[in-house]
């Protein structure tokens, strides 16, 4: 299990919830938020993407409403597996997985 290296006092709203649950993965050593900015898009929903590979991992991008937030991710997964995560922690696939199974009740 990895950590969640919370160093700064704001982060975008669900963020960290997010982030905790990509950090329980065995694979995944640290999660680090960064710098919190202002941008032009306006996207309602949090969507996390990979922007750059580090020499440690990768560097990912946060965005929601007119916030961006770097991500530090130390991991030895490659960029695939790590698109996957995203996808599997990600509060919008968390409410698609719980809606399609009342539908089978």
């Amino acid at each position: 299990m990895g950590r969640l290296v919370q160093n700064h006092s704001t982060h975008i709203e669900g963020l960290i919830k997010w982030l905790k649950k990509m950090a329980s993965r065995d694979e995944i050593k640290t999660v680090t938020p960064g710098s919190l900015s202002k941008t032009n898009g306006r996207g309602e929903k949090l969507v996390l993407k990979i922007t750059v590979k580090t020499n440690e991992g990768y560097k990912l991008l946060a965005r929601k409403g007119k916030l961006v937030q770097e991500v530090f991710l130390v991991t030895t997964l490659d960029e695939s597996e790590i698109k996957e995560i995203i996808e599997e922690t990600s509060p919008k696939s968390c409410r698609k997985k719980k809606g399609s199974l009342r539908k089978l009740d």
